[in-house]
């Protein structure tokens, strides 16, 4: 989703995008924490839904509270469910302010967090905020898997991200631009942000307890972030190809001469049956997962080239504040 370009002089200095998926029964709540930080800012603000294809009643839930919200709104719904990251895209693409902001919608980020944000945006001294965890209400086996998936994120695809991940950021209108200009599928937004520099400011918070609903981050979804931002960012699957292969090529080697040795010194007539199949089998292994790691790059270089869009926005609403 290309940025929206206007000369109306009337626009909202703070925009906060927010990607809504199966959050129904969090919306009163949701509208009312959004209320508090446009009351703060002073009204020079506006919200972005974006709704992913939730399968619930989200999308009609705000469309009910919406009219008559404290703040000025944009409430999207995409064609089909696209994905956290594509929502996040769309919002950033259609929100309008100098600094914006993302929010998760269920509340686990306080949302004050988002008034540090703008405070800190609006001295001029950052491009990119990001929220970084200092610890988390949550049960132990879900802060196991978050800090072995973030551990494993920093040692293979970016080093400079928070030990604890990031899961909502603020960023500078032109750094938007920069953001939405990489057009790559199958990416990821956070390793993007990072990978483009810039002036970065972290502001650590205390992750709340989910008040509403549960979890979409499965361990599925997390898997396959991860490799996506493997395969985009790093080459480690080659160079791991590489040193396995040269491995193999060692060991092929060494197992050659003792057959050959073994050969020449009679010690066996004719070379073993169970060597063999090991060999035949153990390169052949190797030769399939090479031609694995190559076919993945090049399907995602492929789906590059086919340029087509992150996302489709099926409607989109526009609310002014009710006074």
């Amino acid at each position: 989703m290309q940025p929206v370009l206007t000369e109306d002089h009337d626009l909202p200095r703070h925009s906060l995008v927010v990607p809504i998926y199966a959050n129904e029964s969090g919306i009163p709540a949701l509208i009312d924490a959004i209320a508090f930080i446009a009351r703060e800012l002073g009204g020079d603000f506006e919200a972005v839904f974006v709704v992913d294809g939730s399968p619930d009643q989200s999308y009609a839930r705000l469309r009910e509270r919406l009219p008559d919200a404290s703040f000025d709104s944009q409430l999207v719904a995409l064609n089909r469910n696209f994905g956290a990251f594509a929502a996040i895209r769309a919002g950033l693409g259609l929100a309008r302010g100098a600094h914006i902001a993302v929010m998760a919608a269920d509340l686990q980020e306080p949302p004050e967090l988002a008034l540090t944000f703008f405070r800190e945006l609006a001295k001029g001294e950052h491009d990119v905020a990001f929220g970084v965890r200092l610890s988390r209400d949550d049960p132990w086996h879900s802060k196991l898997m978050s800090s072995l998936f973030w551990s494993a994120y920093r040692r293979l695809v970016m080093p400079d991200i928070p030990p604890g991940g990031v899961d909502i950021f603020a960023l500078q209108s032109h750094f938007r631009d920069d953001l939405l200009s990489l057009r790559e599928s199958n990416s990821s937004l956070l390793a993007q942000l990072f990978w483009l520099g810039g002036r970065r400011l972290n502001v650590g918070y205390q992750r709340v307890k989910r008040q509403h609903g549960k979890s979409a981050w499965t361990l599925k979804k997390r898997f396959r972030y991860l490799t996506d931002s493997i395969f985009s960012f790093t080459n480690l699957p080659i160079r791991v190809m590489t040193i396995v292969g040269a491995f193999g090529m060692i060991a092929a080697s060494i197992l050659g001469c003792i057959t050959l040795i073994a050969k020449v010194t009679g010690t066996i007539d004719v070379p073993g049956y169970a060597g063999i199949v090991i060999a035949v089998l153990f390169f052949g292994a190797l030769n399939s997962l090479g031609i694995g790691i190559v076919g993945t790059y090049a399907w995602r270089a492929f789906e590059n080239t086919k340029a087509r869009p992150l996302a489709i926005i099926q409607t989109k609403t526009s609310f002014k504040a009710k006074s």
